[in-house]
Order: structure tokens, then C-alpha cells, then sequence
């Protein structure tokens, strides 16, 4: 026997089905599909009356990924997609002055939106600070007396910025070994993504050679408790903590 499809409802106390501006409607529904996720499986059914709900019907074969995405959101380790979409309706939520919850009719766990009880992010704007970047140089040049730079780590380019002089400096390394670039940065808080580097100005650099690399792995295996006296492959174990550094 065929089991039956699940529903999940998306509940908004500010709104009734009445006072619901259709645009509105279609912003809502376009996070919850991101949210809910197996587009080819979920089905938008309903509105209910009382407090707005969007009632969304989920083919059996999908409910346990939904469900597992759904739960994530309560987790410590929620996917990127995931938290993206949460933060897109709860945004939508508090812009309509609402709260809002997420819930499967055939469970008791609810995912809780705050939206107007959520407390406001503190607004940094833009900082500047000293800092230091990793990266090959893969683009210089400019007719100006400030050059652009453009470093990659891996999949991210980081366009800097510095004077003639360094410039000549940098340009024997384009495509050469990783670089240590130093400066100012200036960084801008963002709601979703945490800090963005908007630009860099470099007042200094270095190459990071193999010996560079050796001489600090020495460093970090003579401290006491350190696991680095069991790692084969230096290099590899830094690159990936950058990367994991990028992700969180």
C-alpha cells in the first residue's frame, strides 16, 4: 500500500489569508521552497485561515530528506542552503513586524522563526584593521598610481590593492609560489554571511616558501598536546583548514 503524502504548514501570526499581498505570498513560498528543498516532490496545497498558513503536501519518497533538512535548523550543524533559506523568511517575517513556525502535521517539533522578537544585529559598518592574506598572485597591473592584485586561494580571489613599487616586486611571483600579503583591510558586516572583505591595501608581502612552511610545522609540533606530531602531510592539512575556515 502507497503511503500518503505529508504535510508541513508555514504559519505567519501578522498576516490572514485576506490581508496577504500576493507578492508578498510568492516571497514567502520561494525561501520555504529552498527551505523544504525536493522541488519536484513538494507541493504547495492551501492557505488556512486564522494565522496565515502555507500548507505544503510532500511526496512519501521525499518526507525523510525534508524532514531531515527541516530538523537541521535546530542543529549545530545546519547546511549552508539551509540557513540561507532560514534567514531569507525569518528576514521576510521581521520586515512584517510577525513570528512565524514551521510544522509537520504528523509531529509535535515545531522550527520556531523569531522574526520581530529576534534580536537586532549590531550594526558595525564598514572596519578597517591590519591583517594578512594567503594566496598566488594571478593578476597585476594598471595604468593608475594604485595596481590592482588579484590573489587566489583556493576558490576565492582576493582584488588588493598597492603602490608601484611593490608592484614590481610582486610581479616576478605572477603564477609562482603562495604569498603572504600584508596590509589594511577594510571589512563590511553582513547579515548572512558574516564579514566581507571589501578591500585590501598591501603595504608588504613574503613568499611562503617549503622552508617557510617546515620551520612553522616545527614550531607548532613542539608544543605540548599538539596533534601536528602525527601529521604526514603539512601542506594538505593547512590547505584544508583554510578551506574549512571559508565555509564556517
Amino acid at each position: 500500500m502507497r503511503d500518503s503524502p505529508s504535510e508541513f504548514r508555514f504559519t505567519i501570526d501578522a498576516f490572514t489569508p485576506d490581508t496577504l499581498p500576493m507578492s508578498r505570498l510568492a516571497a514567502y513560498m520561494a525561501d520555504l521552497a529552498r527551505l523544504l528543498g525536493e522541488v519536484e516532490r513538494v507541493h504547495f496545497l492551501r492557505l488556512e485561515d486564522g494565522s496565515t498558513a502555507l500548507v505544503h503536501s510532500i511526496e512519501p519518497e521525499a518526507v525523510p530528506t525534508v524532514r531531515k533538512r527541516v530538523h537541521s535548523v535546530m542543529s549545530d550543524d545546519v547546511p549552508k542552503d539551509v540557513a540561507k533559506a532560514f534567514t531569507g523568511l525569518n528576514r521576510l517575517l521581521t520586515e512584517d513586524n510577525a513570528i512565524g513556525s514551521l510544522r509537520e502535521s504528523e509531529s509535535d517539533v515545531a522550527v520556531e522563526f523569531p522574526g520581530r522578537d529576534q534580536e537586532e544585529l549590531v550594526d558595525y559598518g564598514v572596519v578597517s584593521q591590519p591583517g594578512a592574506l594567503d594566496g598566488e598572485l594571478i593578476r597585476i597591473g594598471g595604468r593608475d598610481e594604485t595596481v590592482p592584485v588579484h590573489l587566489r586561494d583556493g576558490d576565492a580571489i582576493h582584488i588588493c590593492n598597492t603602490n608601484r613599487e611593490i608592484a614590481r616586486r610582486l610581479a616576478v611571483h605572477l603564477y609562482g609560489t603562495t604569498l603572504r600579503v600584508e596590509g589594511i583591510g577594510r571589512w563590511e558586516r553582513d547579515p548572512d554571511e558574516g564579514w566581507i572583505l571589501r578591500r585590501f591595501n598591501i603595504s608588504e608581502f613574503r613568499v611562503l616558501s617549503d622552508t617557510f612552511l617546515s620551520e612553522v610545522v616545527g614550531q607548532l609540533r613542539g608544543v605540548e598536546g599538539s596533534d601536528w606530531k602525527n601529521v604526514d602531510d603539512p601542506s594538505a592539512k593547512l590547505d584544508r583548514s583554510r578551506r574549512s575556515e571559508k565555509i564556517h
